[in-house]
């Protein structure tokens, strides 16, 4: 897989990242998306170092990340139990039946 390099912008500094052709887009949003959350940290008055600020938001996108990992989980065991009903309700409706005859 070819790397391009790709300008992004966080919090007003210029950082040049190596990125897989084709993803460009995606990290431009990531970085797009760390910068406002960074802003909201430093903006909150109980944050009082730049250290503290990028502890704060990586422990919140953490967060936010086992989070949608938890709901996809819980999601795909909806949906293998849905797909299981379907599949018998199915095979139900397509097995021959001694009521049919009559």
């Amino acid at each position: 897989m070819s790397q391009r390099t790709v300008e992004i912008n966080v919090l007003d500094r210029k950082l040049k990242v190596a990125c897989p052709s084709g993803q460009e887009t995606a990290l431009l949003s990531a970085a797009e998306e760390l910068s406002k959350r960074l802003t909201l940290s430093s903006n909150a008055k109980a944050i009082a170092t730049p250290e503290q600020t990028l502890l704060m938001t990586a422990l919140n996108l953490a967060n936010d990340l086992l989070q949608a990992q938890q709901q996809l989980k819980v999601e795909q065991q909806e949906n293998q139990e849905k797909i299981a009903l379907l599949q018998a309700t199915i095979e139900q409706a397509l097995a021959p039946s001694n009521n049919k005859r009559a």
